[in-house]
């Protein structure tokens, strides 16, 4: 157990980041429990304090009487200074513990920029950095989350991922590491990484081998193990309203990015947006029932104290009883001055109704992702939506009392021209003139955030190349001169890292040694501007003779074996294919909740269905019964 001087923490600033003793904070006593867990955020605690996935890992390993779960974060950087000078390892918050001394540290992967603080706290951890110097005596280092459907690049230093779904695969993890250390550990390292290989949705990188062509494109990933699946399916929760919830989950003392109740109506999205990597990986849709959620909310007011509830899910407001649920919990907590919030919506999803519920308790900002500024480039992205139902959700924002709106966009997406830019700042303006229509006077703030596209894997733009920087830049000067009112402001993402987190989305095992080198050069904390350091990022592509353009900026074959092909997400290459080229041909897809099935491959290659609680859809439940 690490004791800490309070002197240190005079030296740093949030000193709640290290501490601990947290409301609803789980401490078991490590002496009593058969395998423990270190949950790993590879960022600041204000972030990742507001990771869900994380939360509900914390809570259905903590739930099981023989398993220990605690939580550990990213420290910053003026906490890392006073631990490398004084000799103090990294640690968890509930017992203070080294991570050395866990069986496993599992780290989530959100943000391909935040690899090189996984580095560091393994570093910090004492725990060699490479999977291959680390033997049965070590702690097992996992991940998961978005970026495991893409491994490669974390090959070298992670010994198993998890792919999909955790909420099941984490209590097999548990189990298997139990019996192996029942066993005496026996068969070394080699025989949990096999045992764990034949979890559904494991992948275990040492047990396959990378190939490449002369030109260095991807020829094969072949396996070399006998336990070794090709190819590694993700795992899913079919029944998504009967799975583990965290209904008491830690609240921190500090505040963080989302510092409220999140209420997860469902998982999944079949809208079919082809830039959406989350669109695809966590298909098919699967919803909670409205009586599920409002017993679990309940839970939650009672057992945090939050005075917000946040509808989260990929696209909350496509949630089939959304309105009713909304009155329903509006109703149940107006007394207790807790309000309901919805994050960003689609732009066809939105009432004056709706409006009207979600404002009685307390205003909050809303936010539409139209994505695109022309209806072209929507039909290209398959974004399903219109300026007309634009205007409609905005209008009906104005009339309910908002007059901030937040708009989403992004540049650089396939197809798109300086028209296609140009048609942002129209759509910012409209606003502006909407609000003044509906209330007869100016004092609209819209605020136009611009992100650059990169292209992911599994989407039906992964073979397309990435806009160069200069040419984002070029956008981005575009777009600024044109926005010239001061009640529209304008944020707009670095390009720089844009363009290294697009290398590492479509990267493969050889960039391994690229983070290495950037990490031994001093990168962490690559995700925030006042650390990010592109020349260090330069200068370690450099050693490491790999031009990074080769995978950010190149076009890939429609034929070509790509770094992530052996790791699926239940949705046919095939299918992406075809939307690729349906988008090319600015063709449209239907939402298969809504319309025909698309034939992705998920339903039916997996064995799961669309769960749509919906009054007259798949007859699961009457509406009215809560």
């Amino acid at each position: 157990m690490i004791k800490l001087d309070p002197s240190f923490m005079g030296k740093v600033i949030k000193p709640g980041r290290y501490t601990g003793n947290e409301l609803n904070i789980v401490r078991k006593d490590p002496a009593t429990t058969l395998a423990s867990f270190a949950l790993a955020f590879p960022d600041v605690y204000d972030v990742g304090m507001s990771n869900l996935g994380l939360k509900i890992l914390y809570h259905i390993l903590n739930q099981m009487s023989d398993v220990a779960a605690e939580r550990v974060y990213a420290p910053w950087v003026d906490m890392e200074l006073v631990m490398r000078q004084e000799g103090i390892p990294l640690y968890t918050l509930e017992n203070m513990r080294p991570l050395a001394e866990f069986d496993v540290v599992g780290f989530t992967l959100q943000y391909e920029l935040s690899y090189t603080n996984i580095l560091n706290m393994l570093d910090l951890a004492d725990i060699p950095l490479l999977a291959s110097q680390r033997s049965a005596q070590h702690s097992l280092v996992i991940a998961g989350g978005p970026c495991a459907f893409n491994a490669e690049p974390l090959a070298d230093f992670v010994d198993f991922f998890v792919l999909g779904d955790g909420e099941e695969t984490i209590k097999d993890v548990a189990h298997a590491v139990i019996e192996w250390k029942r066993s005496g550990k026996a068969g070394g390292k080699a025989e949990i990484l096999a045992r764990v290989a034949a979890i559904e949705g494991v992948y275990v990188p040492a047990f396959y081998d990378p190939i490449y062509h002369a030109d260095g494109r991807m020829a094969a990933v072949t396996a070399n193990h006998p336990a070794a699946k090709t190819p590694v399916n993700k795992r899913i929760v079919r029944d998504l309203d009967g799975a583990e919830y965290p209904n008491k989950p830690v609240v921190p003392y500090l505040d963080v990015i989302h510092d409220r109740v999140m209420l997860e109506l469902f998982r999944g999205c079949t809208r079919g947006c082809r830039f959406c990597q989350a669109g695809v990986i966590y298909r098919p849709v699967r919803e909670r029932q409205p009586q599920t959620l409002l017993k679990l909310a309940q839970e939650l007011v009672d057992n945090t104290g939050y005075d917000e509830i946040s509808l989260t899910s990929l696209s909350s407001a496509d949630y089939s009883c959304l309105n009713n649920l909304v009155e329903s919990l509006i109703e149940r907590f107006k007394n207790q001055g807790v309000s309901v919030s919805l994050p960003s919506l689609r732009v066809d999803s939105f009432s004056i109704k709706l409006a009207q519920e979600v404002q009685k308790v307390r205003k909050s900002g809303l936010t539409f992702a139209p994505e695109a500024g022309t209806q072209r480039l929507r039909d290209v992205i398959n974004k399903g939506v219109t300026e007309k139902n634009l205007e409609e959700a905005v209008g009906a924002a104005f009339q309910a009392g908002w007059s901030t709106v937040k708009l989403y966009f992004m540049i650089g997406l396939p197809t798109e021209t300086d028209d296609d830019v140009r048609g942002i700042a129209d759509i910012a303006y409209k606003v502006l003139d909407l609000y003044k229509t509906i209330k007869g006077r100016r004092g609209a703030k819209v605020t136009v955030s611009v992100s650059s596209f990169v292209p992911k894997p599994h989407t039906a733009f992964q073979w397309y190349a990435q806009n160069d920087m200069v040419e984002i830049e070029r956008k981005q000067q575009l777009l600024r001169s044109l926005l010239r009112d001061r009640n529209i402001s304008f944020n707009w993402h670095d390009v720089k890292v844009s363009f290294l987190e697009g290398v590492f989305a479509r990267g493969d095992r050889r960039l391994g040694k690229v983070l290495l080198s950037a990490w031994q050069q001093g990168a962490k904390f690559d995700g925030w501007s006042e650390h990010f350091r592109f020349d260090v990022w330069q200068e370690a592509f450099r050693q490491s003779g790999i031009d990074p353009a080769f995978y950010a900026l190149r076009d890939r074959e429609h034929n070509e074996v790509l770094p992530w092909d052996h790791l699926s997400s239940g949705v046919d290459k095939e299918f992406l294919l075809q939307e690729y080229r349906a988008a090319l041909a600015g063709g449209l897809t239907v939402d298969c909740r809504r319309g025909m099935c698309g034939d992705c491959g998920v339903c039916s290659g997996l064995g799961v269905e669309v769960i749509d609680w919906g009054e007259g859809r798949n007859d699961k439940v009457t509406t009215g019964d809560y």
